[in-house]
């Protein structure tokens, strides 16, 4: 029986943040090259859902997804 993927809480300074920087912020990209890539190419899943929105709005509950990784944004 596999346990399901743990959650990390990641403290933004605010109610919002893009997810560019969020996955950079989060440590799970190290370059905002990279990052831009990433989410372009659809590695990035936002709630579930692969989001190619650099730009897009995160906010407290949003869950990050990267190679396994699921990061959830908190205040």
């Amino acid at each position: 029986m596999t346990q399901p993927p743990r959650i990390e809480d990641v403290a933004i300074g605010g109610d919002s943040i893009r997810l560019g920087q969020f996955v950079k912020f989060a440590g799970l990209l190290d370059s905002g090259g990279d990052v831009k890539e990433a989410i372009i190419d659809g590695f990035v899943t936002v709630n579930g859902e692969v989001d190619r929105r650099r730009g897009r709005q995160l906010q407290l509950g949003d869950v990050i997804g990267f190679e396994g990784h699921l990061v959830r944004v908190c205040a």
